[in-house]
């Protein structure tokens, strides 16, 4: 019994050792909606530049507190459906986003360019919007994510993957199965309905209206 009562204890100790005291403002978004589904492609090398990504320490989701509660009445939504949202990436430190910018400044490093750019030059990236200096997400009220079916465990067909760069990622691009933007509608739909705004070079991107830090680009650690 002791060596049971040691082990839920230890367990409990590394939970909390595993997170930090967040800013003022800012909030893990498990403690508001625990059934999101996440898939952070920066902790890993399965993202547009095949490495971690500098301040991704743990697979965690940091959003503003506005946004975790926005995005608890999404997933509230469409838990009904029997679907569930399906998070990419939320906060991103500005340590991520420098690292994005030199990784951009490399025009021989493509490693991963038949997967997430194959039809673009690279050096175009900036120019077209795909990457900048500064990102909306260091403000915390950003996330990209999907919509999956809870029972199969599948993401719903939206035409292009996540983090793919080209014409055929933007938000509305016409060229697409009836099925394809019929999803890409109920992301849109829910998301504007539940407060937030999308953004027309990316479906999965979208930005909270009214966020609460719209002129500050943090820097803390996503652990």
């Amino acid at each position: 019994m002791k060596k049971w009562i040691f082990s839920i204890t230890a367990f409990a100790f590394s939970l909390l050792a595993s997170s930090q005291e967040l800013p003022k403002g800012f909030s893990y978004v498990k403690d508001f909606a625990p059934t999101i589904q996440m898939e952070l492609r920066y902790c890993s090398h399965n993202n547009f530049m095949g490495v971690p990504v500098d301040g991704y320490e743990e697979p965690v989701l940091i959003t503003s507190t506005k946004t975790a509660k926005a995005l608890a009445k999404v997933q509230e939504e469409l838990l009904k459906k029997g679907l569930s949202l399906k998070v990419f990436d939320a906060y991103r430190p500005q340590t991520a986003v420098n690292h994005f910018v030199r990784w951009a400044r490399i025009p021989n490093d493509t490693l991963t360019k038949k997967q997430y750019y194959p039809d673009l030059n690279k050096r175009n990236l900036f120019k077209l919007g795909y990457i900048a200096t500064k990102s909306g997400h260091s403000r915390g009220s950003s996330v990209d994510l999907t919509i999956v079916h809870i029972a199969t465990d599948t993401e719903l067909d939206m035409g292009s993957p996540y983090d793919f760069f080209g014409t055929i990622s933007h938000a509305k691009y016409k060229n697409l199965t009836k099925e394809q933007k019929a999803n890409r509608y109920l992301l849109r739909k829910v998301m504007i309905a539940n407060g937030f705004r999308p953004y027309k070079n990316e479906w999965w991107h979208f930005t909270l209206n009214n966020e609460p830090f719209p002129k500050t680009y943090f820097d803390f650690p996503i652990k």
